[in-house]
This record gives structure tokens, C-alpha cells and sequence, in this order.
């Protein structure tokens, strides 16, 4: 038996307007929140396996709901951690 995620509870809608190529280096997030940050350690089909740039923390996740970080978010987020 697996537990539900937020997404599924909340029924968070993780569509977006246009396709995303994550690979191996990549800086992404989970959702549509800025933080946590994440680095793309592996990727097999559907699933991502991530690193928590802060703590370290690995952690899996559907590709579906991982959002690559571009210069402009990577500077937001600087912004908004420093408030």
C-alpha cells in the first residue's frame, strides 16, 4: 500500500503548456513552488531521482511534477529566500 501525495489529496493539477526535457544536472523544483531546489541525479522513464541542493536529502519523484529551474527562477528564489 502506498501513501497518497498532496498532489492527489489536494488534487493538484501538475499540467503544463509545453513539454520540458529533464536529464542528469539539471536544477529542478517540484510543483510550482520555489524552494525546495533540486539537483537531477538520475532519470529512468517516468521517474527522477533527486538530490536536495540544501540538506542533501534523495528522493524520487515523476517527472511530470519536476519544473526545470531557469536563470530567472534560480534569481527569484535568491530573492525571496533572502526576505
Amino acid at each position: 500500500m502506498s501513501l497518497p501525495s498532496y498532489s492527489d489529496v489536494f488534487s493538484i493539477n501538475h499540467e503544463r503548456p509545453h513539454d520540458e526535457d529533464i536529464h542528469v544536472g539539471d536544477l529542478v523544483r517540484t510543483g510550482e513552488n520555489f524552494h525546495p531546489h533540486f539537483t537531477v541525479i538520475a532519470v529512468s522513464g517516468d521517474k527522477a531521482w533527486l538530490r536536495n541542493v540544501q540538506n542533501g536529502v534523495d528522493s524520487l519523484a515523476q517527472l511530470d511534477r519536476c519544473r526545470k529551474i531557469g536563470e530567472a527562477d534560480v534569481a527569484l528564489g535568491v530573492a525571496v529566500a533572502a526576505e
